[in-house]
């Protein structure tokens, strides 16, 4: 089991940036896959960014790429999501998760455990 909390959200203007970060409970971090997810008002959890479990790989949705950084420091159980140039359309909650399987993916079905979410609020 691990747990996941969320931290670093807030009000920030637009063009401003904002580092998320997402501790995990017990020993086991460095085995799992960490993936940033959003979710819009009314629509399904998406997918912002993922990191494979050394570090050494990342994967990112297209409306974030060149904006948003996505890292992992296994000593700290920590993983982070710098937010560079954001947009008032990036105003969502925003989640981490992590994945128990090897490889990355896309989709929040592959991943086994989830935090609280932090909100994000970018003002026009």
């Amino acid at each position: 089991q691990v747990q996941l909390v969320e931290s670093g959200g807030g009000l920030v203007q637009a063009g401003g940036s904002l580092r998320l970060s997402c501790v995990a409970s017990g020993r086991t971090f460095s085995t799992y896959a960490m993936g940033w997810f959003r979710l819009p008002p009314g629509k399904e959890r998406e997918f912002v960014a993922a990191i494979v479990r050394s570090g050494d790989g990342t994967l990112y949705t297209d409306s974030v790429k060149g904006r948003f950084t996505i890292s992992r420091d296994n000593a700290k159980n920590t993983v982070y999501l710098q937010m560079n140039s954001l947009k008032p359309e990036d105003t969502v909650i925003y989640f981490c998760a992590a994945r128990g399987r090897s490889g990355l993916t896309v989709s929040a079905i592959g991943y086994d455990f989830w935090g609280q979410g932090t909100q994000v609020t970018v003002s026009s």
